[in-house]
């Protein structure tokens, strides 16, 4: 996982509540043996309508993902939030996310921004009136920030989460940084018990 500091840049309206994670990424793809490819599947059955949001012209490139109320909410699928960042989205904004895509976001490096209904609707309406608009996530800080729009808010980040994101850090990063505690142990084992590597 690479680390995550400052996600800066334009981004996608996606005005639809409740969006869940087989809408993300349908169940089609998640057959896959590779962890790569699914960015085309990414809201694959909304993206055949050339009216989608994301097939608008103006909305290319962008790199912050803002979601209805309730974005994620669903099945446990990683898939959704590995879909997300191969397309090239670093960050999701949402007034309320699933509280299991929340957690596989953190453990995947995408940054989920929790804003209030208000700030959503805000930021909803303005991206969709000037797509052009930039808005900056700052994880150290952990603010969103729209200069043009006057907005500064802060978001919730655990100290641990803020960890993860500034080291990048998956589980096996973070199991990692005890090696030598985990190598101690190891070398202090009886002969007679079975080795673990």
């Amino acid at each position: 996982m690479q680390p995550v500091h400052i996600v800066q840049g334009t981004a996608v309206p996606l005005d639809r509540s409740d969006v869940d994670t087989d809408q993300i990424i349908p169940s089609d793809w998640l057959k896959r043996v590779e962890r790569t490819g699914f960015d085309k599947g990414l809201f694959a059955e909304w993206r055949d309508d050339p009216e989608f949001v994301m097939n608008q012209e103006q909305y290319l490139g962008a790199n912050v993902l803002l979601g209805g109320p309730n974005f994620g909410t669903g099945s446990s699928r990683e898939h959704a939030v590995w879909a997300i960042q191969q397309y090239g989205f670093a960050a999701v904004v949402s007034s309320r996310f699933g509280p299991i895509f929340r957690n596989n976001c953190t453990k995947n490096g995408l940054v989920a921004v929790e804003v209030t209904p208000e700030i959503s609707d805000q930021l909803m309406a303005a991206v969709q009136a000037d797509p052009t608009l930039e808005l900056t996530v700052d994880v150290e800080r952990r603010t969103l920030e729209v200069p043009a729009l006057g907005i500064e808010v802060g978001f919730e980040l655990s100290d641990a989460v803020q960890h993860r994101f500034l080291n990048g850090l998956d589980d096996i990063g973070l199991t990692m940084q005890n090696n030598d505690a985990i190598d101690a142990f190891e070398a202090g084992r009886p002969a007679f018990k079975p080795a673990t590597r």
